[in-house]
């Protein structure tokens, strides 16, 4: 599984609606407006990766 770095929901890589690939690594989405979040701004949200979620 993976962590969805916008939402930080776990995605079944396999099943994945939106997958973004960013310097070389794979990230996966659990909806296509997480990827857009991502694909605007990665940076900002690869920084909060340390921090504990908002939820």
């Amino acid at each position: 599984m993976a962590i969805d770095p916008v939402c930080k929901m776990e995605v079944d890589e396999k099943k994945a609606p939106a997958i973004s690939l960013y310097k070389g690594k794979m990230y996966y989405f659990c909806a296509p407006g997480c990827k857009k979040s991502f694909d605007s701004d990665p940076e900002k949200y690869l920084a909060q990766k340390k921090e504990t979620p908002p939820h």
